[in-house]
């Protein structure tokens, strides 16, 4: 029997999301800050997960963000999000977050999302 590629994709990033998971915990001090990309976008939360509430959210499929942009897809969008997510994330008085990169390695849109909210004051 042959197991379809995408079947094991998909066992893979569960398997992965585990294992990361594992170490990472949101709390009222200090919430994770999710970022998740797709082929068209990108998306960020911020979750305390002890109380299980989103604290924060950004997307490159709001309107204020998609006007500002040439592309939602490309790095520009990636470091606009982070400037974003940091801007709300001040307004709430939060400074400290866990960064959680899902199943994505910590190259391109993910690193350069995380760099712009550090150059925004949010520490990781």
């Amino acid at each position: 029997m042959i197991t379809p590629k995408d079947e094991i994709k998909k066992k893979r990033k569960v398997r992965l999301r585990r294992s990361i998971r594992k170490d990472l915990n949101g709390t009222p001090e200090r919430p994770r800050m999710i970022v998740v990309r797709t082929n068209k976008y990108i998306y960020s939360q911020v979750v305390d997960d002890f109380n299980g509430n989103v604290l924060a959210a950004a997307s490159t499929l709001e309107k204020e963000v998609r006007a500002q942009l040439k592309s939602t897809k490309d790095k520009e969008a990636a470091k606009l999000i982070g400037k974003i997510i940091a801007e709300r994330l001040k307004e709430k008085k939060i400074e400290r977050v866990v960064f959680d990169r899902n199943v994505y390695s910590f190259t391109g849109r993910v690193k350069i999302f995380a760099d712009s909210a550090r150059e925004n004051g949010i520490i990781f």
